[in-house]
């Protein structure tokens, strides 16, 4: 197992508690931006697109689904996406 992929499992934990309700999108966006051992061990293009999407994530958080162009949900599922595209490149490198 790589070094970085008990990163993705936190992720995919806190990534699900903020679907459920749980967790607040900050909450979740501060722990995300935190995984530096995680987004180091990936090429950076994987730390491009993570931090553009929690970027549009945090401005989809200001306001309500209707009035944002971001859709929060949409996002949510690209995060996931990622994490699986994340936990592939891992696998694929060690």
């Amino acid at each position: 197992m790589h070094p970085a992929a008990p990163s993705i499992a936190s992720l995919r934990q806190t990534l699900s508690e903020v679907r459920g309700g749980a967790l607040s999108v900050s909450a979740f966006s501060s722990a995300a931006r935190s995984q530096e051992v995680l987004l180091q061990a990936l090429p950076a293009r994987y730390s491009e697109v993570w931090l553009g999407l929690l970027d549009r994530l945090e401005s989809s958080a200001l306001f309500s689904e209707e009035s944002c162009s971001f859709s929060q949900t949409e996002l949510l599922d690209s995060l996931g996406l990622w994490l699986d595209k994340a936990e592939q490149q891992l696998h694929n490198h060690v």
